[in-house]
């Protein structure tokens, strides 16, 4: 499958996007988020970005004030997720110019819209920053 969850992360741990591709109930998200959210922010800058959690891998990166994590598959290749969280920052920088977690907050809808051109059922399946913006873009032009 690939992908299991996406989630945004300010530096006080407080999710700001959070997108699965597996059920899981809202008591397993919790307590999911909240094991990795705890165990991504205590790392220092010196440790690598991966991170091994129950049946998961996951990738993490900071940026600015906000941590992005993927959690993957353990056979999924951790430079290619971290390729995928760069490439999302960048298309999120293109709309927004410079993305900061108040882009997310008051435009959650579109950062999810985003992450929904790019990712399908926990696979990528579209990397074109243009392709990606261009339905975004045709709904800002009929606002």
């Amino acid at each position: 499958m690939g992908i299991r969850f996406v989630l945004l992360v300010n530096k006080q741990g407080q999710t700001r996007l959070a997108q699965y591709y597996e059920y899981l109930t809202l008591e397993e998200r919790r307590a999911l988020e909240g094991e990795i959210v705890r165990k991504c922010l205590t790392r220092t800058e010196q440790q690598c970005s991966f991170v091994e959690h129950r049946n998961y891998k996951v990738v993490y990166r900071r940026y600015a004030s906000l941590f992005f994590l993927v959690g993957v598959d353990n056979e999924e290749n951790e430079l290619a997720v971290l390729e995928f969280i760069h490439l999302f920052v960048e298309t999120m920088d293109r709309h927004f110019g410079n993305v900061c977690e108040l882009d997310i907050m008051f435009h959650l809808e579109k950062a999810h819209f985003m992450l929904e051109e790019m990712v399908m059922n926990g696979c990528v399946v579209e990397t074109s920053k243009s392709n990606i913006l261009a339905p975004i873009q045709l709904m800002d032009k009929a606002a």
